[in-house]
Parts: C-alpha cells; sequence; structure tokens
C-alpha cells in the first residue's frame, strides 16, 4: 500500500479517474486536494470535478484569472450543493494561489463535466440557447416555443413522461434550433475567433452543447416505456453528456497536460453501473465506460473503497470483504509508522491486481446515507483503490 500516486498513473495516461463510493464522507475531497497538488508537481494542469460544466465556467475564471470572488464562486459556481463542501472550498483557494504568478501555459484548470441535471429534475434550457444566440448575434426569440421555465424545471416534468415537455410540439423544433446554432458555431470558427477569442468560442460551444443535451436529456423523459427502463435511460443520459464533457475538456488541455477527474465511482467506472432507486434496479453504461472505450490506455481508474466512517455511520468492515482486506493494510501500515499519532496512516492506494476475491460489504445505513460497496467486477476493471479509514485528515499544501 502506498500513498504516492504518481506510482499509479500508466505512462500513456491522459485522464486519470479518481472515484469516491459515497458524496458524504468528507476525507475523500481532502485526500483528493492532496494527491491533485502531488499530481500539478508531475505535469497534471487540470482538474474536473463531478458539477455542472457552465457554472463551472465561473470557477476557472477565478482560478486563472482573480474573476470575482471565493465567495460568489463557491455559491454560483457549483451545483448539486458541492459548493458547501470544505474541501472544494480549499481546493478553489489553492488553484488560485498556485496560479499567482505563472504563466497562462503553466496555471492549473478547473472544469465541471456534469450537466445541469438531478435524477428527480432538469432547468430549462433556455440560458444556454440564448447565450449561444448572443455569441453568434442572430436576432431569435425563444419565449413562444420555451414557456416558462417552470415548466422544465418541476419534478413532473421528468418523473411523469405525460408530463415531460420533451412530448411536447415544440421540443422537436427546439432541438433543430439548437442543433443549427451549434452547426453554425462550427461553421463561422474562423471568422468568430478572429473577432472574439478561442476561448470565447469554446464558451459559447460550451453552453450550446449544455442546452442540446437538455433538450436530448427532457426527450428520454418523454419515453412511454417500463418504468426502469425509463429511469435507465435517463441516468445513461446524463452518463452519456457527462463523458461528452470530459472528451471535449481533454481536447481542451490535451497540449497543456493530463487531467484529475474526481466523481462518485459510478461515474467513472468501465464496469457496468449499477444502482436501485425507488424500488427499481438500474443499470447503464457509465462516462468512464464510454470514455475507456475511445481512449483505451489514455484513461485510468482508481476506484473509491471506505473502511470506518463517521459521516456515515460505518463501523469496523466485516474482515472478509473487499473492505476488510484493503483495512488490515492500513491498519498494518499504521503499526509500522512511528508511533500511533496523527502522522500513522489513514488511507493507502493498492493495485486492483493485489486484492483478492472476497465478501461484498452489506451494512445497513440509516435514512439519507449511501455507500457504494466494493464488487469483483468494479475491482477487475479499475487500475487501483483508494481506501481510506476515515479520520480527521490535514493537508499539507492549504
Amino acid at each position: 500500500m502506498s500513498q504516492d500516486i504518481e506510482d499509479f498513473v500508466p505512462s500513456a495516461c491522459e485522464l486519470l479517474a479518481l472515484g469516491e463510493p459515497t458524496h458524504q464522507e468528507p476525507a475523500f475531497g481532502s485526500i483528493r486536494n492532496d494527491l491533485f497538488a502531488s499530481l500539478a508537481n508531475h505535469g497534471f494542469r487540470s482538474i474536473a470535478l463531478e458539477t455542472d460544466r457552465v457554472s463551472a465556467l465561473a470557477v476557472n475564471d477565478f482560478v486563472q484569472e482573480g474573476t470575482g470572488t471565493l465567495d460568489t464562486v463557491m455559491s454560483e459556481g457549483f451545483t448539486h450543493n458541492f459548493g458547501d463542501l470544505e474541501a472544494n472550498r480549499r481546493l478553489v483557494a489553492w488553484m488560485r494561489e498556485y496560479n499567482e504568478g505563472r504563466t497562462t501555459e503553466e496555471r492549473l484548470a478547473f472544469h465541471g463535466f456534469d450537466a445541469p441535471t438531478e435524477n428527480t429534475s432538469a432547468p430549462s434550457p433556455r440560458r444556454y440557447l440564448e447565450y449561444g444566440r448572443d455569441y453568434l448575434g442572430l436576432d431569435l426569440d425563444f419565449a413562444n416555443l420555451l414557456g416558462a421555465d417552470e415548466r422544465w424545471s418541476r419534478e413532473e416534468a421528468i418523473l411523469d413522461p405525460a408530463m415531460s415537455i420533451g412530448d411536447s410540439a415544440e421540443a422537436p423544433q427546439l432541438r433543430a434550433i439548437a442543433d443549427d446554432l451549434l452547426f453554425s458555431l462550427y461553421l463561422r470558427a474562423p471568422e468568430l475567433i478572429a473577432a472574439t477569442s478561442r476561448a470565447d468560442w469554446y464558451r459559447a460551444r460550451t453552453h450550446l452543447t449544455a442546452g442540446l443535451g437538455l433538450l436530448r436529456y427532457h426527450k428520454q423523459a418523454a419515453q412511454r416505456i417500463e418504468e426502469g427502463a425509463r429511469i435507465s435511460r435517463l441516468v445513461a443520459a446524463r452518463d452519456a453528456l457527462m463523458a461528452e464533457n470530459l472528451l471535449d475538456i481533454r481536447g481542451i488541455e490535451e497540449q497543456r497536460g493530463a487531467t484529475l477527474v474526481f466523481a462518485h465511482n459510478v461515474h467513472l467506472q468501465r464496469n457496468l453501473s449499477t444502482m436501485r432507486m425507488a424500488g427499481l434496479d438500474l443499470d447503464w453504461s457509465s462516462a468512464g465506460a464510454i470514455v475507456s472505450s475511445l481512449l483505451d490506455s489514455r484513461y485510468a481508474v482508481i476506484a473509491g473503497s471506505l473502511g470506518r466512517s463517521e459521516a456515515l455511520g460505518l463501523g469496523e468492515p466485516d474482515p472478509n470483504t473487499y473492505e476488510g482486506f484493503l483495512q488490515r493494510r492500513i491498519t498494518t501500515a499504521a503499526r509500522s509508522s512511528d508511533g500511533a499519532g496523527p502522522s500513522s496512516p489513514t488511507w493507502g492506494l493498492t493495485t486492483a491486481a493485489a486484492i483478492p476475491r472476497a465478501h461484498k460489504r452489506t451494512e445497513t445505513l440509516g435514512p439519507g446515507k449511501s455507500y457504494f460497496p466494493l464488487e469483483q467486477p468494479l475491482i477487475d476493471s479499475a487500475d487501483a483503490v483508494l481506501h481510506i479509514n476515515a479520520a480527521p485528515v490535514t493537508t499539507a499544501h492549504n
């Protein structure tokens, strides 16, 4: 077991995926920050988090140029409540500090790679389409086609296909217009970039891609099929949009250096993702599975694993589970260290091949708590596993 992440980055890797089995254990964010700081010293120049890509543009403006304030970008630049996480705040502040005085090529970049959706809601595409329209200098009025934004954002529009705007008479027209706007953006790229900048053109493309993605997502919500299949397709659609964003981010960053992507394991794993939600068994190909099939050895996966966790109410894992095996390795490393104080190892990285077959962890968590335990298919498809025995974690670079 090691804490040197550089030892787990294949030479061909351009996109290193670091997963977490839950969003509710803060130690993962803290350790991620330390690992990214280490990777920044070894050629990585960007990080992508599981948050809306368009909103995250404001975070990148702050970390690269100092635009806005830390408080503002934490409240407006993150979605899914991730701006409230202290580890994310420390990451953004550290990236801004790191970039001070460095050249454009040396600066670290911040990206979101998620779509602006939740499992039970998705907003109107208005702001994204209007941004692209204004950048192209066109005179288009979407008001009649879009209607009130609440029609799109209410939960019924996703949960009930009969209430979905994706099946309305206006929806096909909006998708056609969005596609035409994106086509025009490429058609006029030389002219537009000369008049503005390549960065401005990318920003317009990001908005239009998000708008078109939302229209496709709402179309999926309107499908009159068996409910488990319908929700599986919605989850799959979100991950397909994530994959599109990751590939786009790599296209932007490929000349500067590799990218660390951090998200839940279910969005990054190479094997089929599964989840039980509201009594439905869902399965789909994650963003990681899609990207891995296209990038091959340029994509690497470190899956996240958790031992004890006060935040989740997880006790010591059964010794016969995958987590139990990894927990013993942490304990052995701690005993081998100098004393049992705060410097004792509380986490470590292990190659997936070194983890023997074991049982799946089965603890029952309280209401509102979730943890996706390790399973053999996930381990078989990962390059390594990050295991944490959750405890107070200090971050040396903050």
